[in-house]
């Protein structure tokens, strides 16, 4: 089956992929695998490697005593080196998400492609990813495979978590083309919605997707909801030009159900094919099967305008309001071509799986007394002041709210208050039971420096000593995820510095745990 042949590719250069390491690109560069356009042959085009190969190619292998340079052959992430003679690429995807099937192209590799392939896929959220490579934990999902030269080897994958990065495996050496990873992205949303504002529930990466069209003669539809501005007229989505009756059109299903507020319409690039004007419309038709949705009944319009030719168009009090609506129809009239669209809108109630709960939990802090409120909210921030101006900000609306009042309230507050919130911490390193706030919280965010070695332990004791001597308070950091030796980097680090400084650097560590236990509150109120 390659059905997942029409999903967009995840690891492609131009929605972010990137090639972060092999063991071996002697003619040809890992960068290469994930280039948009397709291979392209040279004839006598050579290197002083070699000739010249339009994918990533590493090197013929020979027994390690026959040559001065014996592979690297160990990945990693494996826990173990893998079998030995064969060559290895880590891609970082541009989308991450469901992987749904995926390409192998050997393009123009006729006797010097691998005999067979595998593939492994990780979940790695690290913004510094490259430090967590070597402890992944990878998920085989395409069993080592043969492969055909000179061709576009196709694989359908049935695993249907989520994934960051992915590893292809070449056995034994050998040169390919292009890896192209098709799939569905899948977002954080939890992180998208804790910014607040509207979300581009249009967004490829958010996840959505252009289901149909009526033609996508130069450009493919998926272009319209790329990441990025568009570089080129082959960046977006153009249709053949019409010589009848009729008009072309686009169905994007939606990240998730949502009510627009603002819609970006850009032309870039085209400007001798723009359309003359367009139509958007919108339907609340959450599970629709996909290419069943446009002959729905029920669609509404929001937008109809002229369009202008290499032009960004953006529209907000124009459009009509209709609601939450799960999927946006483009027309355009007669034909032609967009570089983009965006539709930035506030989620639907029912958008999300968690989102309900998430709202009962808001919906529970809302109708607490005020004393059982304020006990809540002093578990997030030891601040009494803060927790009663909270108390007295209710109803919030959602949790970006939440947060967002939170933080306000408390850069309001003066020195005494973020004082006493400090002074509601136990000390880095100890398992007193603190004043205020969370006894288990604090000893969950503090479970690394719990488990440091006695040395460790003993040190943090001493440097926690000396800080409190110099300022006054107790040292506080957000300790989540961090490990004891980072934390006593950072309090000596943090020692010497003025008492203004640090008192404004222990709030700004403050709010940071704060925003974190307002969303652990919310969990256990839903």
């Amino acid at each position: 089956m390659t059905d997942f042949l029409d999903l967009p590719d995840l690891a492609c250069d131009t929605v972010g992929g990137a090639a972060l390491a092999c063991n071996d690109e002697f003619f040809a560069e890992k960068e290469n695998l994930l280039r948009e356009p397709a291979a392209i042959w040279k004839d006598h085009a050579y290197t002083d490697r070699g000739k010249w190969m339009d994918g990533w190619e590493s090197r013929r292998r020979r027994p390690a005593d026959s040559v001065g340079h014996p592979h690297p052959d160990a990945a990693p992430g494996t826990g173990a080196a893998p079998a030995p003679s064969h060559d290895w690429c880590i891609v970082r995807l541009g989308l991450p998400g469901v992987i749904r099937g995926v390409v192998v192209d050997t393009a123009f590799f006729r006797g010097n492609y691998p005999e067979s392939c595998a593939l492994y896929a990780t979940e790695l959220d690290d913004p510094l990813d490259l430090r967590a490579l070597d402890t992944a934990t990878w998920t085989p999902i395409l069993p080592r495979t043969p492969l055909a030269g000179d061709t576009k080897n196709t694989f359908a994958i049935a695993d249907r978590k989520r994934f960051t990065h992915v590893r292809l495996e070449i056995f034994p050496d050998g040169g390919v083309a292009r890896l192209r990873v098709h799939g569905e992205a899948v977002p954080r949303w939890a992180q998208l919605r804790a910014l607040g504002g509207p979300i581009d529930l249009a967004a490829l990466a958010h996840g959505a997707v252009v289901e149909t069209c009526s033609d996508m003669f130069f450009g493919s539809r998926n272009n319209l909801i790329k990441p990025g501005p568009s570089r080129s007229m082959a960046d977006g989505w153009e249709t053949r030009r019409r010589r009848g009756p009729g008009n072309d059109w686009a169905v994007i299903r939606l990240a998730a159900a949502g009510t627009i507020e603002r819609l970006e319409l850009n032309t870039s690039h085209f400007k001798g094919n723009a359309p003359a004007r367009c139509v958007v419309e919108g339907i609340h038709a959450p599970g629709a099967a996909p290419g069943t949705v446009n002959g729905l009944p029920g669609w509404r319009t929001l937008l109809g305008s002229p369009l202008q030719p290499h032009t960004r168009h953006l529209f907000d009090a124009e459009l009509r309001r209709i609601g939450p609506v799960s999927h946006l129809r483009l027309s355009v009239f007669p034909d032609g071509g967009v570089a983009r669209l965006r539709a930035h809108g506030e989620l639907a109630p029912d958008a999300l799986p968690g989102f309900a709960g998430e709202r009962s939990g808001i919906d529970r802090l809302n109708a607490l007394p005020a004393d059982e409120a304020a006990a809540a909210l002093r578990r997030c921030c030891g601040s009494s002041r803060w927790a009663e101006a909270m108390t007295a900000a209710r109803p919030f609306e959602d949790v970006p709210a939440l947060l967002r009042i939170a933080e306000r309230t408390w850069w309001s507050l003066d020195e005494a208050a973020h004082r006493e919130a400090f002074a509601a911490h136990p000390t880095i390193g100890e398992t007193r039971t603190p004043v205020s706030g969370d006894s288990a919280w604090s000893a969950g965010e503090q479970r690394a420096a719990a488990t440091a070695d006695d040395q460790v332990i003993a040190e943090l004791a001493e440097a926690n000593r000396a800080y409190l001597e110099r300022h006054g308070f107790l040292f506080i950091v957000c300790a989540t995820g961090r490990s004891a030796e980072a934390m006593l980097a950072d309090l000596r680090a943090r020692t010497p510095s003025s008492l203004a400084d640090e008192l404004r650097t222990a709030a700004e560590e403050q709010i940071k745990i704060t925003r974190l236990r307002l969303h652990k509150l919310i969990g256990e109120l839903a």
